[in-house]
């Protein structure tokens, strides 16, 4: 049966950032990393490192083996979150040593996007009265490090208050 597994290509400090990670992130672990003993387009045996971990339950793979192509926003790992506590935790954990960006978003001190996302937007986006999905979106667009309390307070806003 085949599986889906994302693939991470880093220039150095595979091993370092996958550790990282699966101490951030709940439900997490890592395998030891392989190492190829024959010459690769990526440099002499021993230099490149292949690492099988998971996040929350969902398989990657990370390898070591020079620059090639950096991390950009085409691809970003997305973790949803329980509530509050819990976002603000890996988030804080996350950006330390990277930047914050818009809507939940982050680029941590490898490289890698991030969006560190509560369950409640999802729900909220979801929402069949259109009007209060709309002004949840307006609201995100407006954050950083998303705070499911102001979501949940411009899902619940009086539609006049959000009339210019």
């Amino acid at each position: 049966m085949a599986q889906v597994r994302s693939f991470l290509w880093f220039a150095d400090h595979a091993r370092e950032a996958v550790r990282f990670y699966t101490s951030v992130i709940p439900n997490s672990s890592c395998d030891d990393p392989s190492v190829l003993q024959n010459d690769s387009p990526s440099g002499p045996p021993g230099s490149v490192e292949v690492i099988q971990f998971t996040l929350a339950g969902a398989p990657f793979t990370a390898m070591k083996a020079g620059p090639y192509d950096s991390f950009n926003h085409a691809f970003s790992v997305s973790v949803e979150c329980a509530d509050q506590t819990e976002l603000d935790g890996i988030w804080d954990a996350l950006l330390d040593g990277g930047k914050a960006e818009q809507c939940g978003w982050l680029v941590d001190r490898y490289g890698l996007s991030w969006q560190i996302v509560p369950k409640r937007l999802g729900e909220l986006m979801r929402d069949p009265d259109k009007a209060k999905a709309k002004r949840v979106g307006e609201a995100m667009l407006k954050m950083v490090k998303l705070d499911i309390a102001a979501l949940e307070r411009a899902a619940e806003a009086p539609a006049a208050a959000n009339a210019n």
